[in-house]
């Protein structure tokens, strides 16, 4: 029996660069509809629409689409955007790959309905599939494929992963910020989130239990693109950790009125 979470709503901003990101958020968004009864919204840019996704996504999806001829993948703009069209209390950032399960994803949501602003259904580790236990998973679509293939993946970006599946109170969400649009294409947006949420005195839950991440082929929307970019992407993130609850509420209020 699927569970009822209607008031909240998964944005997953994608633009296809391979058959396997394609499959990934076909995998993805599967999981989800299998559990649950959710709104789920899916946003491609892209430079023009082909109608794959639309028509691999059936009608329990909304499908979005956004025409934007800029090869880099402004992922925060689209997180933003979708954010402003939710209706319902709670929202979810959601990549297009990712697999947590059901369990956690239901203790993190009652948490937020419970007074928490933010709730990560995972304990901080990222586990990588690898394209042997991915194409296993694929055929499967069991979890328990990936729990008892868990200690032959490598996990990403260490043990402290702060992105990838974040739930949120809506409400609370758009006055902290939301996502920074400074950061432009790939990047540690998700570490300035969590930093600035930390600073606002959000309260934050974390969920015992890993998430995994499925494999896929990078493009050039998967690394930074340059030296500056990097450099331009890290003094965010550091100018954001450096500042005190009232220089991030200061900061808030003039980009407010610009």
């Amino acid at each position: 029996m699927k569970t009822d979470i209607r008031d909240m709503t998964f944005m997953i901003p994608v633009r296809l660069d391979s058959i396997s990101r394609l499959e990934n958020l076909i995998l993805s968004i599967q999981s989800l509809i299998r559990y649950f009864d959710a709104n789920i919204m899916v946003m491609e840019a892209s430079s023009y629409n082909n109608g794959v996704i639309r028509k691999m996504l059936g009608k329990k999806v909304e499908y979005l689409f956004l025409e934007d001829k800029d090869d880099v993948f402004y992922k925060t703009k689209y997180l933003n955007i979708l954010t402003r069209k939710a209706s319902t209390p709670l929202v979810a950032i959601w990549d297009s790959d990712i697999i947590i399960p059901k369990g956690q994803t239901l203790e993190a949501i009652e948490k937020i309905r419970q007074g928490f602003d933010v709730a990560f259904p995972y304990d901080g580790h990222c586990f990588d599939t690898s394209f042997v236990i991915r194409e296993l998973y694929a055929k499967s679509k069991n979890m328990g494929t990936l729990m008892k293939n868990i200690d032959k993946m490598s996990l990403i970006y260490g043990d402290k992963v702060v992105g990838g599946a974040v739930f949120f109170n809506r409400e609370a969400y758009i006055k902290a910020g939301m996502v920074s649009e400074k950061f432009y294409g790939w990047g540690p947006e998700d570490f300035e989130l969590y930093e600035r949420l930390k600073t606002l005195g959000m309260k934050i839950h974390r969920s015992e239990g890993p998430m995994f991440h499925l494999t896929h082929n990078r493009g050039s929307n998967s690394s930074f693109r340059s030296w500056e970019q990097s450099k331009n992407t890290n003094r965010e993130k550091m100018t954001t950790v450096l500042s005190s609850r009232d220089e991030l509420l200061r900061d808030m209020e003039i980009a407010r009125f610009k």
